[in-house]
C-alpha cells in the first residue's frame, strides 16, 4: 500500500482551505484518509499552516511520500525524512532570522512612508492656507467694489 502525505480540500467554493492528511494513494483527494497531521490556509497573507511535526516525521520515516505542495510546507517547517522528533533543521532558524529582518525592513519602510505622508500633508495644509488667504482677499476686494457701486448709485438717485 503506497501512502502519501497530501492536501485534502475542505474549503468552500472559491475559498480554499486544506487539511494535511496521510492517505492511501488510491483513495480520492477528499476521500478516506489514515491520519490528519495539519492544516494549510492559503487565504491569509502570508499563508498560514499548522503541522504536528512528530506525526509528520513518523509517517515520513515509515515511507510516506509527500506531494509537491506538502513537501514545500514541510521544508518551510524544517521537517525532513530521517530527523528525530524534536530535532530542528538549521534552515528553520535561518528562516526565522530572515523573517525577523524582513519585518524590521517593513517597519523601516513604513516609517519612511509615514514621514513622506506627513511632509506632503504639511505642504498641502500650507497650500490650503494660502488659498484661503487669497480667497479672503478676493472677497474683500469684491465687497469694496460692491460698496463703491452702491455709493455711485446712491449719488445718481
Amino acid at each position: 500500500m503506497a501512502v502519501k502525505i497530501r492536501l485534502k480540500r475542505i474549503g468552500q467554493k472559491k475559498v480554499p482551505f486544506y487539511r494535511i492528511v496521510v492517505a492511501d494513494s488510491r483513495s480520492p483527494r477528499d476521500g478516506r484518509f489514515i491520519a490528519e497531521i495539519g492544516t494549510y490556509n492559503p487565504n491569509t497573507d502570508p499563508s498560514t499552516f499548522t503541522l504536528n511535526e512528530e506525526l509528520a516525521l513518523k509517517w515520513l520515516n515509515n515511507g510516506a511520500q509527500p506531494t509537491d505542495a506538502v513537501a514545500k510546507i514541510l521544508k518551510i517547517m524544517g521537517v525532513e525524512k530521517g530527523m528525530q522528533p524534536g530535532e530542528k533543521k538549521a534552515a528553520t532558524e535561518e528562516a526565522a532570522v530572515v523573517e525577523e529582518v524582513a519585518v524590521e525592513s517593513a517597519v523601516a519602510t513604513e516609517a519612511a512612508v509615514v514621514e513622506v505622508v506627513v511632509e506632503e500633508t504639511a505642504e498641502a495644509e500650507d497650500a490650503v492656507a494660502e488659498t484661503e488667504v487669497t480667497a479672503e482677499a478676493e472677497v474683500a476686494e469684491a465687497e469694496v467694489a460692491a460698496e463703491e457701486t452702491d455709493e455711485a448709485e446712491a449719488d445718481r438717485g
